[in-house]
């Protein structure tokens, strides 16, 4: 049922106690004095603790080893047991943070409810932390474009470290997930990841989000950085924290410890920390928006996180893996792409990346039929948020060109758009545009079309003529 520490200077009332709890199904170890307390929880947490308030021959009282306990264990339920003169004191533990006290001499009936409550709380606290973990979990990722390959092997190599990564990449490319994908190969899976959006949370609220806050009233309340000890604590968007609270930060990431807003105890906590950003940020420090120092500590390991645009081979595997994410979760219906609508999404251009594309098809199970495949003219044009048609308007610069001028543009163009399509695959290019390889290769270069790698990923372009004045 559970394993409970009992700790008390008075021999016969641990025994009793303990006696009482075993007959109840638990298993309880004792200690008589601070020491002997502090040793069994540094052994082996227990799940919760019963603590006397004045410990005689001790170099810690109860309410130290509450402080101790609520820094250290703050997921171990304690409750306080007292004598008829220490009910103030009591009291003030529980604003300190115990879960709840009992005076002496106790009511067994009592005491048995108080702890099952408190066994209770500390349970559904535990289910708590595991559905985050699931949810982290579940966050799988989805490719297999070499851009993709690349960035899964960076992940795995720093998995199982414990050294701070800093994310970068253009808004909606998928930082969380790379972060939740760490998170859950790594050894701190079975702890809280949290999330510390630094744009949402209003300036003047950021370090008692962060720090939590401590009055006398009502005693402590955790914040994100207590929330997530033992696990992982993200920072999305880092640029966008306050300077006043960057400094902090720095403080905390050195010494793994802070206070309270209000407070005058220190926190100890065992974090990793993962940042992520879409701003260059060495152009924030040089614009006095972020701080140098920080950065350095943050960007132990720097990652980066390629767009949807370098990894296109991907398109029709995330769009399956977000239908069936919609089906399982949301009860849409389980619809296929045709090879036409997989090939239209391939082409369009998505600057809101792998977010754009989820919301994309979101939206087209939202409004369209409840069986059937999706076909092409059911896409958003161009991927945006206009309505759906499949008529596409003849562009201006086109429109305005002699047609031997618009077609070698429009050449240029879509067989660049298909190459990047393929990963820089000429013969998958070949096949889909029904052209023979050499055939598509002469063509390729009477249209000035090269391909080259940048980032690791082979791209089409426009070869450049340096000679030209």
């Amino acid at each position: 049922m559970g394993d409970i520490l009992v700790v008390d200077d008075e021999k016969d009332i641990r025994e009793l106690i303990s006696d009482i709890l075993q007959d109840e199904g638990y298993t309880t170890r004792l200690a008589g004095n601070s020491d002997a307390c502090m040793r069994e929880i540094n052994a082996d947490p227990p799940d919760l603790i019963i603590l006397d308030i004045w410990l005689k021959d001790s170099r810690m009282d109860g309410i130290d080893i509450l402080k101790t306990t609520r820094r250290d264990n703050p997921d171990i339920p304690v409750v306080i047991i007292s004598g008829h003169g220490n009910i103030e004191i009591a009291v003030a533990a529980v604003k300190q943070g115990a879960y709840d006290f009992i005076e002496k001499p106790f009511n067994i009936d009592q005491l048995m409810v108080v702890i099952s409550r408190a066994m209770e709380a500390s349970r559904l606290r535990r289910e708590n932390a595991h559905l985050r973990v699931a949810d982290a979990t579940s966050s799988v990722m989805v490719g297999s474009s070499t851009a993709f390959r690349a960035l899964k092997s960076q992940l795995d190599k720093v998995m199982r470290t414990n050294g701070r990564i800093l994310l970068t990449g253009p808004a909606g490319c998928g930082k969380e997930v790379a972060a939740r994908y760490i998170h859950a190969g790594s050894d701190r899976a079975g702890h809280p990841f949290v999330t510390v959006n630094s744009a949402s949370i209003e300036p003047e609220r950021m370090e008692e989000v962060l720090f939590g806050r401590e009055t006398l009233e009502r005693g402590f309340e955790p914040g994100l950085l207590e929330q997530a000890h033992g696990g992982i604590l993200f920072f999305d968007e880092v640029a966008d924290m306050p300077l006043g609270t960057q400094s902090k930060i720095l403080r905390v990431l050195v010494d793994q410890q802070f206070q309270r807003v209000g407070g005058a105890d220190k926190v100890r906590v065992d974090l990793r920390v993962i940042s992520s950003t879409n701003k260059d940020l060495q152009l924030e420090i040089k614009e006095g928006r972020f701080r140098e120092e920080l950065f350095h500590r943050l960007n132990v390991v720097p990652i980066s996180v390629p767009s949807l645009e370098t990894r296109r081979e991907d398109i029709p595997e995330l769009a399956r893996h977000f239908l069936k994410e919609f089906n399982q979760s949301q009860g849409l219906p389980m619809r296929n792409l045709t090879a036409e609508a997989e090939a239209l999404l391939q082409t369009m251009q998505w600057p809101g990346n792998v977010r754009q594309l989820k919301n994309v098809i979101e939206r087209v199970l939202i409004l369209g039929p409840d069986s059937g495949d999706i076909e092409a003219q059911e896409l958003p044009a161009g991927g945006d948020n206009g309505s759906a048609g499949g008529k596409f308007g003849l562009p201006s610069n086109l429109a305005t060109l002699p047609l031997r001028e618009a077609r070698e543009m429009f050449e240029r163009e879509y067989l660049m758009t298909q190459i990047n399509r393929f990963g820089g695959n000429i013969s998958r290019t070949a096949n889909f545009v029904g052209m023979e390889r050499s055939a598509l290769h002469r063509k390729l270069k009477s249209l000035n079309v090269v391909t080259s790698t940048r980032s690791g990923v082979r791209v089409a372009a426009v070869e450049v003529d340096e000679t030209a004045s």
